[in-house]
């Protein structure tokens, strides 16, 4: 699903135009992305957790030419499924 779908799919749910569906969709992920770097993280109850975790700096290897290289410590967003959201795929 793409995000013109998933549009497609909350206006039929909410009862909404296309144009309030996607105005909606796109504050929703500008709030997650705001709280995101912000440092917070983000609950939805019934779905699940965004979150920032820090990736340490490492040392990797080159498979091209076997050399050591050095990999940069960086932030990535997890995301961990609700129990309601894991049982829901898993049926």
């Amino acid at each position: 699903m793409n995000k013109s779908e998933l549009v497609r799919k909350v206006a039929e749910g909410a009862g909404l135009n296309a144009e309030s569906a996607k105005k909606a969709l796109d504050a929703t992920i500008a709030a997650v992305k705001e709280a995101l770097v912000a440092g917070d993280k983000v609950q939805l109850v019934g779905f699940g957790t965004f979150a920032v975790k820090e990736r340490p700096a490492r040392q990797g290897v080159n498979p091209a030419s076997g050399e050591k290289i050095q990999i940069a410590a960086k932030k990535v967003v997890k995301f961990n499924a609700g129990s309601e959201f894991e049982n829901a795929v898993n049926k």
